[in-house]
Order: C-alpha cells, then structure tokens, then sequence
C-alpha cells in the first residue's frame, strides 16, 4: 500500500513537471514561430482572423529587402563587427586568462575582480566616455570603433571565463611537459589549452551573442554605411507606421545565426557551462 501511494506521488510529480516544461517551451517558441510565419505570409494574410497557419508561403518580403534595400549590407556589417570583437576576445582573453590562473601575482584575485568589473558598467554609462575618445579619434561612424567598442565589454568577460577554466585544471601535465623540454607557450597550446575547448567555445559564443544582438553601441558610433541589423531594425518604425513583413524577416535573419551556431556547437556549449560545477 505505501509503495503504491510513493508510485503515484512519483506518477503526479512526474506529471507536473512535464506540463510544466510543457508550458514554459510553448511560452518561449510561440513568438518565434509566430516570427517566422508572419515572415512568410502577404500582408493580407498576417492580420487576418481568424489567424492562417495553413497558407502558401512567399520570400517576397526576403527577396525585397535584399535586392532593393540595404539589408546585405547590414548583415555583412553586423558579421564583421560582432565575429572581429569576438575573435580579439577569445585571443586576448585565453591568454590573459592563463596569465592568470598560472602566474603567482601578489594582488592575483583584485586584479581580475578589477578587470570583470569594468564589464559590469552600464552600456549607457559607458557610452559618453566611449564617444569622447572615439570622436578624438576619428572613430565615429567606423566599423573599426564599433569593433573596439564591442571589445571592451567582450574582453573583460572572456578574460574572466578563461581565466576560470585554466585555474580549474591541474597543472601536472603542463610542468611535465615543461620537463620534457616544452617551453611554456607550448605547454599552453599543446597542453592546457586543449582541455579548455568547450569553455573556449561557450565562452566565444556568449561574447557573439552579446555583439550581434547590440543596439546601443551600434545606435552611436556608426553612420549608415556601416550600421548593423539591430538598428536596420528600428528603421522599419516611423511616423507612418511600421513595415510589419520586413520586421518579421528581420527578426527571422537575426536569430537565424545564433540559432544555427548554437546547434552547431551545443555539446561544446554545454560542457563548457558546466566546467567546474561538479568536481
């Protein structure tokens, strides 16, 4: 008797956390499909109710904003500024972070709080001071600024998350390497920095996500040659109403990378976040 009262308290817990799961995965897809529908339908059938999910679907919408817009051109601005600032994150990052978690430095840990705490600077607080320098520099409205712009909040963080996983590593291997004539640079590449993979790739995606998906850096320091999807996106908002089709399909392109990249990379991803939960 008391065996099966445990079974169905096992049966309706069991229950109770699929609906739930349930729930919240139908919370979270729903805008996106509604998204990417829309993104397919006339402008006929997006406002229509009942609503259609049967219909023929058209890349008109897709078609016009590549052909006769500029929106090639802010996909490929969007791709330059956000992969370069993660690329000199992760390089500059991995190796800071090794400094780190293998050098002996007296103030060690207030130097790396120092350095994660520039990262948890307001993005409008450090706008102003940004502008100053970019506009004594000639860096308003070039993607380089805008690059070095996303850097100064992607470093500080992949700094912080390598040094993380370096220090979670025993350094055995690497000094038996060092005893086995490698020099510490190779004990780095060949040994320790192998071991790091997937923190090395969650960590390049996290600094990806933050540069494609910003708005308020690249809202200030680029003029329209070289402005990024986010803010191609506000454009389609004006006084006389708002292009819903290319919204849709600007919302669709958008997720589209991150969306594949993180698919592409999810056992990496995964392990990544979890190195040094458990040990």
């Amino acid at each position: 008797m008391a065996g099966t009262k445990v079974s169905s308290r096992k049966l309706i817990t069991t229950v109770l956390i699929y609906t739930a799961l349930g729930i919240a995965m139908v919370w979270a897809l729903l805008p996106i499909i509604w998204m990417v529908l829309s993104s397919l339908k006339t402008e006929a059938n997006m406002f229509s109710m009942p609503p259609k999910f049967t219909f023929k679907p058209t890349f008109s919408t897709y078609a016009f904003m590549f052909t006769e817009g500029n929106f090639g051109g802010f996909l490929k601005n969007s791709m330059i500024a956000a992969f370069s600032s993660t690329a000199i994150a992760l390089i500059l990052g991995t190796l800071g972070g090794y400094a780190l978690a293998r050098g002996n430095y007296r103030r060690g840990k207030d130097i790396a709080f120092w350095i994660i705490s520039t990262r948890m600077t307001p993005v409008a607080a450090a706008i102003v001071p940004l502008y100053i320098i970019f506009a004594k520099f000639h860096l308003i409205g070039t993607t380089f600024g805008l690059v070095f712009a996303y850097t100064t909040f992607n470093l500080p963080f992949a700094l912080w998350m390598m040094m993380t996983f370096f220090a979670e590593l025993p350094p055995d291997m690497e000094h038996a390497a060092m005893v086995d004539g490698a020099t510490k640079f190779q004990a780095f590449y060949r040994i320790a920095l192998p071991q790091v993979t997937p923190g090395l790739v969650a960590t390049g995606i996290l600094c990806l996500m933050f540069a494609w998906n910003d708005f308020a850096f690249a809202s200030v320091f680029t003029s329209h040659e070289n402005q990024t999807i986010p803010v191609a996106a506000s454009l389609l908002v004006s006084q006389t109403g708002i292009a819903w089709g290319q919204a849709m399909a600007t919302g669709t392109v958008i997720i589209t990378p991150m969306l594949i990249t993180g698919l592409a990379v999810r056992k990496y991803l995964v392990r990544g976040l979890s190195m040094g939960a458990v040990k």
